[in-house]
């Protein structure tokens, strides 16, 4: 993967980015996506965030390899401190890491939410804790995907600022619009966490002594919605 050629992943971020756009791809890592958008006129400018030095470095090279430094800046910040009030951005990105993560970027850098930024997010696991914070902090979802790559499934998250939201807990859980959509992808990924719950419920159960009662009964409803999904 690189800035000419994104990951599958990547690509399906990028489809959600609106034309025009003013982005910042917090945990930018190399710069591969704002610099394959700006390749390809996508976007008007962006923000590439990074925490960490040798990824920072890594999104610099990027940038200036493509000689794109007048229209991608590059900071090294923790989170959302990568924004600054004059990049007037409309869409924020951040992919390929844990949901907890995320929504922890998003709380701590909540001063630097406008609301009128489109969320672009692609979280590894814990979808629903992510879910949670969207709608307590008043944004709705408008799009979601699920993909399979290399034997890995991946959800993109579209969220925009619209006022009080409300989702059942089965909503924030497989995710409001995949329940209704119900690609191969979806059933696919959830025929397999149903296996790995019932297995996981047994041994739960085998070893009762070890195990707190609310934990074994959160995974015992986990498994009876995915069942109901499913039926």
């Amino acid at each position: 993967m690189n800035e000419h050629t994104l990951s599958l992943r990547l690509e399906r971020v990028g489809a959600n980015i609106p034309v025009g756009a003013r982005l910042a791809d917090i945990g930018s890592d190399h710069g591969y996506l704002p610099v394959a958008l700006m390749r390809r006129g996508v976007i008007a400018s962006a923000v590439a965030g990074e925490v960490a030095t040798t990824p920072f470095y890594a999104a610099q090279r990027t940038v200036r390899d493509n000689g794109l430094e007048q229209q991608i800046t590059v900071r090294l910040a923790d989170g959302l401190a990568a924004i600054e009030p004059h990049d007037g951005i409309t869409a924020i990105s951040v992919c390929g890491m844990g949901g907890e993560t995320i929504r922890d970027i998003l709380e701590s850098g909540k001063m630097h939410l406008s609301g009128q930024e489109r969320l672009i997010l692609q979280p590894n696991g814990g979808e629903q804790p992510l879910r949670q914070w969207l709608m307590d902090n008043g944004y709705s979802i408008v799009s979601e995907e699920l993909l399979r790559e290399n034997r890995f499934y991946y959800e993109i998250i579209v969220a925009e600022r619209a006022g009080p939201v409300a989702y059942t807990a089965e909503q924030l859980y497989f995710g409001p619009l995949q329940m209704q959509a119900r690609s191969p992808a979806f059933i696919g990924k959830w025929q397999r966490l149903l296996r790995q719950r019932q297995k996981t419920l047994a041994s739960l159960e085998q070893a009762r002594q070890a195990v707190p009662e609310q934990k074994v009964q959160e995974i015992a409803r986990q498994v009876g919605w995915i069942t109901a999904l499913l039926a």
